[in-house]
């Protein structure tokens, strides 16, 4: 069990030590908020697609062999999409935080947060099972997001056809998606390895991707925010925290899955809620209050969770 506890609070420790040293940053005045916008924008369009390309394009994983741990994901997203309908639906009365708040509940930060401690727990040989994993995950929660969170919108005109459009232009833009798209495409067409300067100069961007991304996420955090926790806000987070995970485990455990496979889906489900949850309910006219209040309460407290969540599974010899 020792060995456990420290395995759990090794993959997690280095993450919070850079939220830590953001929220730092944030507080002595030398992380300003164009610094996050503008650093946040550099990772997502530069670092973490050279990430994500070259986890790919370097290694030498079997793809085939992860349809399962592909397939647990997509059913895992939609159970605890379809779960979070049915309880927004029965106990949830305003349209506006409906969707924000069955939002919370399935979209898990995998880019930053979930593969920064995949790593950490499996270092490049999980890596790449993680891009691959999130690059198809991320497909669906972007779609699912647009579903909830089309019961209020504050555009005038806004119809299914528009909304649809917007979510093939965002995947389709998806720096993220076409970085993983291309990889894919070089190892299936078996091309030469990348070597010389290209491969040097993605490997420095890549480098910086997960520790300037993580220091963003701790210089983003709102305490005040975060302690004027809603009733509804509380149990968004709770589901993300506490649920979320528990699914995710149950059906991997029910479609056999282990070692590196289930540690990777727990990982990626028990992440925090996704920043840019935040960012599509406020522009679809959900309550971006209470978005940014579970961005932030899980932010801190998920990462916890995922520490103990992680030592009970290695203890078991599960991940």
């Amino acid at each position: 069990m020792i060995e456990a506890i420290i395995f759990a609070i090794t993959i997690v420790l280095p993450n919070l030590a850079l939220m830590g040293l953001g929220f730092f940053m944030q507080r002595r005045g030398q992380a300003s908020q164009s610094f996050i916008d503008q650093s946040s924008n550099f990772v997502f369009n530069y670092c973490l697609p050279c990430l994500l390309f070259f986890s790919v394009a370097d290694s030498n994983v079997d793809y085939a062999k992860q349809i399962t741990l592909i397939g647990v994901g997509i059913l895992v997203t939609f159970t605890l999409f379809i779960g979070a309908e049915i309880y927004a639906k029965y106990f949830i009365s305003k349209p506006a935080d409906q969707g924000v708040f069955v939002q919370g509940i399935f979209r898990s930060n995998m880019a930053i947060i979930g593969l920064a401690t995949v790593y950490n727990a499996y270092g490049d040989a999980g890596l790449s099972i993680g891009a691959v994993y999130m690059g198809v995950v991320t497909i669906l929660f972007n779609i699912l997001a647009v579903i909830t969170l089309s019961r209020v919108s504050k555009k005038v005109g806004d119809t299914w056809s528009s909304r649809i459009i917007m979510v093939f232009k965002k995947l389709s833009t998806n720096p993220l998606i076409l970085a993983l798209l291309a990889a894919f495409a070089y190892k299936a067409l078996g091309l030469p390895p990348i070597t010389g300067v290209i491969h040097v100069t993605g490997d420095l961007l890549a480098a910086v991707a997960l520790p300037l991304a993580l220091i963003c996420a701790g210089a983003s955090i709102d305490l005040k925010s975060m302690l004027r926790l809603s009733g509804l806000s509380m149990q968004a987070s709770i589901g993300r925290i506490i649920v979320a995970p528990l699914v995710a485990i149950a059906i991997g455990l029910a479609f056999g899955l282990s070692g590196v496979h289930m540690g990777v889906l727990f990982l990626m489900v028990a992440s925090p809620a996704a920043a840019a949850s935040y960012v599509m309910a406020k522009a679809m006219g959900g309550n971006d209050v209470l978005a940014a209040n579970i961005l932030a309460f899980t932010t801190v407290v998920g990462m916890f969770g995922m520490a103990f969540g992680a030592a009970i599974l290695r203890a078991l010899g599960l991940m």
